[in-house]
């Protein structure tokens, strides 16, 4: 059976849960990724204050954009952190401050992120799932940059 948007209601079932999933990863880096902002130390205090402010600002976009692709699909996105603290591959990171440690721990997330995005988008792609499709091609690309300028910036 086909739901609103003309995709097999399994398929979407299955995608709710991975998109649930991932939101739970991105709420969880999202609230790292303030918590670098907030307490980073160091010489490049200054660039890395600015960039998190940035990059959690994006997340929280991307949060939304998530949420509303599960609603599209038919499902309910999670909407508590302790659902998040549930489902998240990402944990929480406490008490990181310094601009190495703080980087070194985002590159950590970001690759958790990525990889997810990948298995998503192999999974929409199959299905001909062209909105998840566009949206995790978009976060993959994201992703990878961030990767390299962070990596460039621990060289």
């Amino acid at each position: 059976m086909k739901n609103n948007i003309g995709l097999n209601e399994n398929y979407t079932d299955l995608m709710v849960d991975k998109l649930n999933a991932y939101l739970s990863d991105v709420q969880i880096i999202y609230m790292n990724v303030r918590g670098y902002h907030w307490n980073v130390v160091g010489k490049q205090f200054f660039a890395l204050h600015e960039k998190f402010e940035e990059i959690y600002n994006s997340l929280n976009e991307m949060a939304d954009e998530i949420a509303e692709r599960i609603l599209m699909l038919g499902g309910v996105p999670l909407h508590s952190f302790s659902d998040y603290l549930k489902r998240a591959k990402i944990k929480e990171r406490l008490n990181v401050s310094s601009a190495n440690d703080t980087v070194n721990a985002f590159l950590e997330d970001v690759a958790l992120l990525l990889a997810k995005e990948r298995e998503i988008l192999s999974e929409a792609s199959a299905n001909g799932d062209e909105g998840t499709v566009g949206m995790m091609s978009e976060y993959i690309a994201g992703q990878e940059k961030t990767i390299w300028m962070f990596n460039s910036l621990l060289k």
